[in-house]
């Protein structure tokens, strides 16, 4: 098997997962209140502005990727509705229970899953939108997994990739010093971890930068792939079209 990046680290693809399912098992009963600390609250105004570009509507069948606590498909499962649907899919079962648990906290009867974005259960041209928020990155094999989220989409349907990207140059030594000093510091201090926090920003730094990521969709099969910059480049929502 061939080697990818844990980080910085180079590792077997095989060990990849493993490894990405320990850091996510470990930080899981702090992660919402990280990325509240970690992004001074910004990741919501980002999830906010991927749910407005993604033009759900009531009606729609959604999957969110990825999705962690579940916050961005809560926000989905409100805007489509009980006609709709909206599935929640995590590769890691910490985190998706923790999502499970508040989507019925909050009301919203909505289906969950755990399987891999590589090879996602669900049927050929079956959703109107598929989101991945945060969690590309962590994917050993991001083409696979492209292919298969385009692939599970309808003729028409879009797929939303929000995710850290490559900052303007002049913001790079601050974002360098915040990434390698202060993160680890609050993931020591809040969650225990410091080394899982560590990760996160050397994953950001592996991972392909905004021209490249729009590439790679267009090679998934997507058509009229454009992107945002958010906060200067800090995280880009790429957004593209399935034929």
């Amino acid at each position: 098997m061939p080697d990818t990046h844990f980080g910085f680290e180079s590792v077997r693809e095989e060990e990849k997962a493993g490894r990405v399912r320990g850091v996510f098992s470990s930080v899981a009963g702090k992660y919402d209140l990280m990325n509240d600390l970690m992004s001074l609250g910004l990741h919501r105004a980002w999830k906010a502005f991927a749910i407005q570009v993604s033009g759900v509507r009531a009606g729609d069948r959604v999957l969110d990727v990825a999705g962690g606590t579940g916050d961005l498909a809560a926000a989905f499962a409100r805007r489509v509705g009980p006609e709709g649907r909206v599935w929640l899919t995590d590769i890691n079962n910490a985190m998706l229970t923790r999502g499970r648990d508040r989507l019925l906290d909050e009301g919203l009867i909505t289906p969950a899953a755990q399987c891999d974005a590589e090879k996602l259960p669900f049927p050929t041209d079956h959703f109107d939108v598929v989101t991945v928020a945060f969690g590309l990155r962590n994917m050993t094999r991001k083409e696979a997994a492209l292919a298969e989220m385009t692939r599970v989409l309808r003729p028409g349907g879009r797929l939303l990739v929000l995710e850290f990207s490559k900052v303007h140059d002049f913001l790079a030594p601050f974002y360098d010093l915040y990434s390698f000093k202060v993160l680890p510091w609050l993931g020591e201090k809040v969650a225990g971890d410091a080394a899982s926090y560590r990760y996160l920003a050397e994953s950001i730094r592996m991972h392909p930068d905004q021209e490249s990521l729009k590439a790679m969709m267009e090679l998934a099969g997507l058509s009229r792939v454009d992107y945002f910059n958010l906060t200067g480049g800090v995280v880009a929502l790429h957004r593209g079209y399935k034929l």
